[in-house]
């Protein structure tokens, strides 16, 4: 039997790497005859640069820089310097990871540190640039990003305003640098939201990154004020682009800013990976991620996979520390908690759960043999 194990993070408590190991021990200890070809995946979020690295060499390169909320730092990212190639996480610098919760606040958070790295990278002689997006604590539409690049955002008296979304209805004019940029920039998307609307970057992922109720409609206003004033400048309006509202709108960012174009984070890592042949390959695909709800419908790695699983005809399983909700796709969801736990025990706990989840699946897919 051959078993793909393709599974992305467990956030805040295990690299992708790390679940597939998990998963494949579990389920060693019963399917002793079983061959695993272990793919570990990414869609645009955490441990997306790291598989670019493994695929393709290179090193890690670190730069000085600025969490979401201005406070200096220092952050990684992935440069194939023989292909002139930098592959930047917005979460290294702008992800919520780095902000305690009780210092979350969306109105204050930018993706300046974002940005810089870019500059960095541009710096450093790169050509072409993968950002990917994902695990931003930051809902500010790429501004941030922007104005670590030369952008200028200026009230009504020409004063350059931070770029905060609290100071965003105040943006009466913004101002190009002087020099476009020099290399080419792709998204890497891990949702397909819009920037603006019910489906947009504030009200479908504003709360998880401290936004009361009060502040999102603040927050929207502050999005929609930044996206009329880029289309009667510059000609179109980029909001409604899939993928627009990826990273707290940082999509339409780098859309309107930096001449972008957007792709999604899965599609391009199963490019990388070959992920279709091993597909084809397996009798059996096994993916996961810490959390499977609706919010994995809308781009995630585990649902793509099943997605391409169920497309060839493959049985996909789908292991994840919380599951809500029926979905779609996946012939079976096993949440790795074996009784009560509260949230903190279950990501401390994560690899022996599932160890232990992937060894109680194996026992029911031994009956079937």
């Amino acid at each position: 039997m051959q078993i793909l194990i393709a599974p992305d993070k467990f956030k805040e408590s295990l690299t992708a790497q790390e679940v597939a190991n998990a998963i494949r021990d579990g389920l060693g200890t019963v399917l002793s005859q079983a061959s695993f070809d272990i793919v570990p995946v990414a869609d645009g979020g955490e441990g997306t640069a790291g598989i670019f690295l493994g695929a393709l060499g290179g090193e890690w390169v670190e730069a000085a820089t600025h969490d979401a909320l201005g406070r200096p730092i220092t952050a990684s990212y992935a440069w194939m310097g023989d292909q002139k190639l930098a592959v930047i996480e917005m979460s290294a610098a702008s992800g919520l990871w780095r902000i305690e919760s009780n210092q979350r606040d969306p109105l204050r958070a930018h993706t300046l540190g974002t940005g810089e790295l870019i500059a960095d990278a541009i710096a450093r002689g790169a050509e072409q640039l993968l950002v990917g997006l994902g695990g931003s604590a930051t809902n500010d539409a790429g501004v941030g990003m922007a104005s670590a690049l030369g952008w200028k955002f200026l009230d009504a008296a020409n004063n350059t305003l931070a770029p905060s979304p609290a100071e965003f209805r105040k943006i009466s004019k913004i101002v190009p640098p002087g020099r476009p940029l020099s290399c080419r920039v792709t998204g890497l998307c891990d949702v397909n939201n819009p920037l603006l609307g019910g489906a947009g970057a504030t009200r479908t992922f504003g709360p998880q990154k401290g936004a009361s109720s009060e502040m999102l409609a603040t927050l929207e206003e502050s999005l929609a004020h930044v996206a009329l004033l880029c289309s009667d400048q510059f000609g179109k309006d980029l909001s409604l682009v899939p993928g627009a509202g990826a990273a707290g709108g940082l999509g339409f960012g780098l859309l309107t800013f930096l001449q972008a174009t957007l792709e999604s984070g899965f599609n391009a890592i199963s490019r990388l990976v070959d992920l279709e042949s091993r597909v084809l390959a397996a009798d059996l695909v096994i993916t996961g991620e810490g959390r499977l709800d609706a919010q994995s419908l809308q781009g995630k790695a585990p649902f793509e996979i099943s997605q391409l699983a169920q497309r060839h005809g493959k049985p996909v399983i789908g292991f994840a520390g919380i599951i809500e909700g029926e979905l779609p796709g996946f012939d079976a969801c096993i949440p790795i908690a074996n009784g009560p736990l509260t949230l903190e025990e279950s990501r401390a706990r994560a690899a022996e759960l599932l160890r232990a989840a992937a060894k109680r699946t194996a026992r029911l897919l031994k009956i079937t043999l």
